[in-house]
Order: structure tokens, then sequence, then C-alpha cells
């Protein structure tokens, strides 16, 4: 592992944002206008009804787009590769694959830190949201949704890799194609036993239900969290083997130098 390889993706990202307003504006617009909807629907809820839907409604909606900004953060930077028919070009130096997904993922940390910060300024200031109601389970529940975003982001470009970049459509529904089975606003038990089914092997279901538990005060173990982190770690693994996988067979078969074919055949 050649760590200035590394260094050098998240210097042209980083070169990439310097130079584009465009580039810098998603980086919190979209989560502001998430946090502003949600904020003011809570606030809506609360006059009407007795309980405070802050810390569960506004909290699930905030680690959600935190998971969102992760994955995306990841599959961006692919993205701008693709776009700008880079990607064979990133692959005639000698960094690895494993050296390009480190760059991913790095740049992802940093990309997603921001929306986070975005989002809980305006959480706090504007809607009266406290990080403290979740005390130290705030850290691993934040840590899941991370490693989870992370390998949902990686197996996106997995796909958009073996289809090709017109595919890059199949990738943005991917959180909203989730959210049912993870229970975002929801408890999972209304769901159909099938959905629970679906919902038992996606780490973020583990995090939205304990975080439900500790906000109505009901005792919190970290046997769902800890069952959750390992799902996350297994589901990066697979999605770095598939991502492996997938850019080989485009190197054997040369697909990888027909990659800017807007096919997805």
């Amino acid at each position: 592992m050649n760590f200035h390889r590394v260094a050098a993706v998240l210097l042209r990202y980083a070169y990439l944002i310097r130079g584009s307003l465009s580039r810098v504006f998603p980086l919190f617009t979209w989560v502001a206008i998430d946090m502003v909807l949600w904020g003011y629907l809570t606030r809506y809820l609360n006059t009407i009804t007795t309980s405070n839907f802050v810390p569960t409604l506004l909290g699930a909606v905030l680690l959600w787009n935190f998971f969102i900004r992760v994955m995306q953060g990841v599959t961006m930077i692919f993205f701008e590769d693709v776009w700008s028919r880079n990607f064979l070009n990133v692959f005639s130096t000698p960094i690895s694959v494993g050296e390009y997904l480190l760059g991913l993922v790095l740049s992802s940390v940093t990309t997603s830190l921001i929306g986070l910060g975005v989002m809980l300024a305006l959480a706090t200031a504007v809607f009266g949201f406290s990080g403290m109601a979740y005390g130290a389970m705030a850290i691993p529940f934040l840590l899941v949704l991370f490693v989870y975003g992370i390998s949902m982001g990686i197996l996106g470009c997995a796909l958009v890799l073996r289809l090709g970049p017109a595919a890059e459509w199949f990738i943005w529904p991917i959180p909203a194609l989730l959210s049912p089975f993870v229970g975002v606003l929801y408890p999972l038990d209304i769901l159909p036993a099938w959905m629970r089914e679906v919902a038992r092997v996606l780490p973020a279901s583990y995090v939205f239900e304990s975080l439900r538990s500790l906000v109505l005060g009901h005792a919190v173990s970290f046997a769902p969290v800890l069952w959750g982190m390992g799902l996350a770690g297994l589901h990066l693994f697979a999605a770095c083997w598939v991502f492996r996988a997938v850019f080989r067979r485009a190197v054997r078969t040369g697909l990888i130098a027909r990659y800017s074919s807007e096919s997805v055949s």
C-alpha cells in the first residue's frame, strides 16, 4: 500500500472542488434543505401531540442523511473519473485497486463530515436537537452507518464499472430503496414478515431500532449495534471483493478500454 498514491486520489478531488463552485454547494445544500424540511415537520408534530419528535424523527433523518452522504461521497468521486473519461488513465499508473478504493473512502470522510457538521448545526441551532440524548451511543451509530455507507458506495461503483456509465441512474435510488427496510421513521414490527427478514441483513436497521429504544427510555443493549457493526464489516468486505472481481474482469475482457461508452449492455 503506497499512501502517496492514495493521497494523489485525495489531491485530485481537492483540485476539482477548488475549481468548481458547483461541486462545493452540494456538500451542504441538500442536507440543509432536508434538515429544514424535517425540522419544521417535527416542530409541527410537537404542537399537535405531547411527544417530542426531535430526538426520534429529526435524529433519525440526520443519521440517514449521514449514511447517504457517505455513500455518495464514494460514488461521486468515482463518477468524476467516469464523466471525465479519466478512469482508464488512473489505472495506467501504478496505483492498485486497494489504493484507489482507500482514496475514495478518505475523500468520502471529508465530504460526509462537512455534511454532518451542517446538519448538526442547523438541527441544534434552529430546532433544538441535542446529540446528548444519544450519549455515547451516537459514536457506534455513526460508525455503523459510515462503514455501511462506504460498502454501498463501493458496490455502486462496481455496478457502474460492470454495466457502464449510464448505469449511474441505478445508484441514486439505492438509499430510497433501502429506507423502507431499515425503519428510518418507524419500528420494524409494523413491517410484513418478508420485509423484516430483509431488514435482518441490513446493518442500518439495528441502528434505528436501537435509536428508538434509547430515546423512548428503554434499556438499550450493545449487542444489536455490535451485530450491525459486524454486518457492516461483512458488507464492506463483500463490496471490495465484488469491485476487485469486476475490475479484473473488465481488464481481462477489454471492457475497461471501452468504458466511456454510454451503454449498459
